[in-house]
C-alpha cells in the first residue's frame, strides 16, 4: 500500500510561485510513475506532469514551460514547482502513482493511488 500527503498550496497573486509537495510512505517505490493533476471547479481533473522512475517527464500544454516536476528520492517526496501562475491554475492539485513502469500518460486510468490534495488559488 501506498499512502500519499500533499502539501504546500495556499493563495498567491497572478504571476506568482507556489511549490507543491508530495510525500510517499513507502520505503521504496521503484518502478512507480509519480504524477500530479488537478481539478478546478465544475471541470474535469486533468494531468499537469508526470515523471517516471528513470526521470522522463511529460508535462500538459497549459503548463509547459511554467511548471517543474521532480522528485527527492531519498526522501520519498514528489515535487512540483509552479512559476508564473495564472488564475486559470486555480485548482485542487493531487499527487498520484501508477504501479506501471514508465508510464508516462496524463490521463487519470492506471493511476492506482491518490492523495487528498491541496487548494491552489490564484487572484488576479
Amino acid at each position: 500500500q501506498v499512502q500519499l500527503a500533499e502539501s504546500g498550496g495556499g493563495s498567491v497573486q497572478s504571476g506568482g510561485s507556489l511549490k507543491l509537495s508530495c510525500a510517499v510512505s513507502r520505503d521504496s517505490y521503484s518502478g512507480f510513475s509519480m504524477a500530479w493533476f488537478r481539478q478546478a471547479p465544475g471541470k474535469e481533473r486533468e494531468g499537469v506532469a508526470v515523471m517516471d522512475w528513470v526521470g522522463r517527464t511529460r508535462y500538459a500544454d497549459s503548463v509547459k514551460g511554467r511548471f517543474t516536476i521532480s522528485q527527492d528520492s531519498p526522501k520519498n517526496t514528489l515535487y512540483l514547482q509552479m512559476n508564473s501562475l495564472k488564475p486559470e491554475d486555480t485548482a485542487i492539485y493531487y499527487c498520484a502513482a501508477s504501479r506501471i513502469s514508465g508510464w508516462l500518460r496524463l490521463d487519470d486510468g492506471n493511476y492506482h493511488y491518490w492523495g487528498q490534495g491541496t487548494q491552489v488559488t490564484v487572484s488576479s
